[in-house]
């Protein structure tokens, strides 16, 4: 039996559900090159703003236990939008597999600024970072609010004419209420989760651990809430969901689709350079599926539902 791995999010074809991350190797044309041709089906640019951004004195990353995952607090840092339109050209000149924009602002009318501003460059589609929780006015601060979300998602469609994701943020109450309210505000997408919110103190200084005394907890550890909410989520929302939380294993990317996703994203697993990790998961997921009689990624979304 041919598996088929190909999938259409809002417009957006891709030849497999793997996608990059957002913040992982996608600062420049070639790290992202890199990783379409390491076999992702798509690829996500660091977050990008209004203004370039330097981020939080360090330390910025600490990794938190073997195989739990790491603890990060970089404060956005970017080059800005404008700077960034160069890459963004030369990877579309250089590579075919589709890239999404990660973009963040303080409010929907710097949100609207970036997505018009780096329009011209012509991405496939933008991600909303309305979700770090580490970014102050520009994080999750924003993605916990319904009514902010709202303004920020409509501004944006306002001026874009591509698919629009938006990344959530777990740090809520509940968090497919917040993903029906980016529906209803008529996102094409969503994008879930971003890090946790955390710390590490060392006990030695007496004192935490990083530079910005929080950040964002990512990798294995958090990949059980990430499928939580995931399943949550598609209960209550008719827009595809973009699964992201410690994936290393396609074990672990089937079970993102079993919950509800349809396609997932891939960060904290690239921390080794395992450039690999695509394909191999990839090829994975192909063999589990035939196994199973499953043709095609569509059908297997959300059968944990049934």
């Amino acid at each position: 039996m041919k598996v088929d791995l190909s999938v259409e999010i809002s417009g957006i074809k891709v030849k497999n559900p793997s996608m990059l991350a957002a913040g992982i190797l996608g600062v420049s044309a070639s790290s992202l090159v890199r990783v379409a041709e390491a076999g992702a089906g798509g690829v996500v640019t660091k977050s990008l703003g209004v203004e370039p951004k330097e981020g939080y004195p360090g330390p910025t990353l600490v990794e938190v236990g073997k195989g739990v995952g790491f603890l990060n607090a970089m404060g956005l840092p970017n080059p800005g939008f404008e700077a960034f339109k160069e890459d963004l050209i030369l990877y579309k000149k250089r590579c075919k597999v589709p890239i999404i924009v990660s973009i963040f602002g303080s409010d929907a009318e710097e949100f609207q600024k970036v997505a018009s501003g780096i329009s011209e460059a012509k991405p496939d589609g933008y991600e909303l970072n309305v979700s770090c929780p580490h970014g102050g006015r520009y994080g999750a601060i924003i993605g916990s609010d319904p009514s902010i979300l709202t303004k920020v998602v409509k501004a944006v469609k306002d001026v874009i004419d591509r698919p629009v994701f938006v990344k959530l943020t777990p740090n809520v109450t509940d968090i497919s209420n917040i993903a029906m309210a980016a529906e209803k505000a008529e996102a094409n997408a969503i994008t879930a989760i971003n890090t946790l919110k955390a710390m590490v103190i060392d006990i030695h200084a007496k004192k935490p651990v990083l530079g910005n005394k929080f950040g964002g907890l990512s990798g294995p550890a958090i990949r059980p809430i990430a499928v939580r909410c995931i399943y949550e989520i598609f209960e209550k929302v008719e827009i595809p969901i973009i699964g992201v939380g410690g994936i290393t294993r396609w074990e672990e990317a089937a079970e993102f689709i079993l919950a509800g996703a349809k396609a997932f994203q891939i960060g904290s697993a690239l921390s080794m350079n395992n450039f690999k990790i695509f394909n191999e998961i990839t090829k994975g997921l192909a063999n589990y599926m035939e196994q199973m009689g499953i043709k095609k990624i569509d059908e297997m979304v959300g059968i944990a539902h049934e």
